[in-house]
């Protein structure tokens, strides 16, 4: 007999896409229960729902035909989880203040099933204060979120609040419903950009968003790991149910790492920087046209290589290498002097800049074997990375 899925339906742009994830879905061999709202009818119809489905599409609360076959109530629990896509900011507004004025709020406050958002909405909507309270309230009660993802919407503007792409939704799905594996595992990952001050306003970095690394910790939180978040600048939101340490310099970062363990795995994701400023100034360097100022670079410590060599190694330790060239020859070297087990590399050129992107194109390697992955999200890299390490 194939489980159920409940998948309501928001008024968003994003509405589309449920087409595509209802197709993954039943690919999985689920039944699909779709569930449309009034506002969603704008965008998408019920015709073209109930044929990919191949079910009777909900919508009123009051059709008393529908209350005769199912009603509300048991139609909220009938389904091993209540999916929200796209759950917008009015549906996460209702479902956080227990308003149940249709059938689709009246489902989820009546469920005792697992629900999963994958919010959609603007920018601007996404980081307002009521929104982020309502997020934070329906976390505490137990929701789970996936997404929404960085990039350019529909109104033109670009930030978050783009709905997590079906596929990454339907791996969260089969996460969320199959064992959690790595529930007894603590797993680090550092990330982001590391900063070396050489005054009070001035600072050597790198462009590292922390996409790949929050991409990373999401998709093992939700195979149940406990997940040590160190990070340096980023411009990406932290994940969810980790640990979220925040650090500036790579000595800070090395620092963080070595406190909090010792951990069954390390990813190091974060872009380091190798040297620190060993003469910085503690006040602003002014301008002199006689001379320009003199920077001495002192190097800083290894995380990658002395969490592969401590005496409370992981099991599992990944390394991230972005080279400009000689790809595999230099992430190869870099898997032999530091000692890990595996290097995630990546091309750095004019073509390819990898950081703030949300894709990338990587390769795995380990001292058995090399294997390239095709260009994919960093989302997608998030969720392989996360299969390797429970397979591991």
């Amino acid at each position: 007999m194939k489980k159920k899925i409940t998948i309501i339906i928001g008024g968003g742009i994003a509405a589309y896409k449920s087409l595509e994830l209802i197709r993954f879905l039943q690919s999985e061999n689920f039944e699909i229960i779709p569930v449309l709202t009034k506002s969603a009818s704008n965008f998408i119809t019920s015709l073209s729902i109930s044929a990919i489905s191949k079910n009777k599409v909900y919508s009123d609360l009051f059709d008393l035909n529908d209350e005769t076959e199912m009603g509300h109530i048991q139609l909220s629990r009938v389904s091993e989880l209540l999916v929200v896509a796209p759950a917008t900011a009015n549906l996460i507004s209702k479902f956080a203040n227990g308003i149940a004025d249709d059938l689709a709020t009246t489902l989820v406050l009546a469920t005792d099933k697992k629900v999963l958002l994958a919010p959609s909405m603007n920018v601007r909507m996404w980081n307002h204060p009521a929104t982020k309270e309502n997020i934070l309230k329906l976390k505490q009660f137990g929701f789970e979120l996936i997404g929404p993802n960085s990039g350019e919407m529909a109104c033109g503007e670009f930030g978050l609040g783009r709905m997590a792409e079906p596929i990454e939704i339907k791996n969260q799905i089969l996460s969320s419903l199959k064992n959690k594996n790595l529930s007894n595992k603590k797993i680090l990952i550092t990330s982001g950009a590391t900063i070396e001050r050489i005054d009070p306003v001035r600072y050597i970095s790198n462009d590292s968003s922390g996409i790949q690394g929050t991409s990373i910790a999401n998709a093992l939180i939700r195979k149940g790991a406990e997940v040590i978040f160190v990070t340096g600048k980023s411009t990406y939101e932290k994940p969810l149910g980790a640990k979220i340490i925040n650090v500036e310099s790579a000595r800070e970062m090395y620092d963080a790492v070595f406190k909090n363990g010792p951990y069954n795995v390390a990813i190091c994701a974060a872009a380091v920087s190798d040297w620190y400023v060993d003469n910085k100034n503690s006040k602003k360097i002014k301008k002199s046209f006689l001379k320009s100022p003199q920077i001495s670079l002192k190097e800083n410590p290894d995380i990658l290589s002395d969490i592969s060599k401590s005496k409370n190694r992981p099991e599992l330790v990944i390394g991230f290498a972005a080279e400009t060239d000689d790809l595999i020859k230099n992430a190869k070297s870099k898997l032999n002097q530091k000692g890990c087990d595996i290097i995630v590399a990546n091309k750095i050129d004019n073509k390819s800049s990898v950081f703030g992107n949300l894709e990338n194109k990587v390769s795995i390697i380990s001292n058995d074997k090399t294997v390239h992955w095709p260009k994919m999200s960093k989302a997608e890299i998030g969720e392989k990375l996360s299969d390797l390490i429970e397979n591991h």
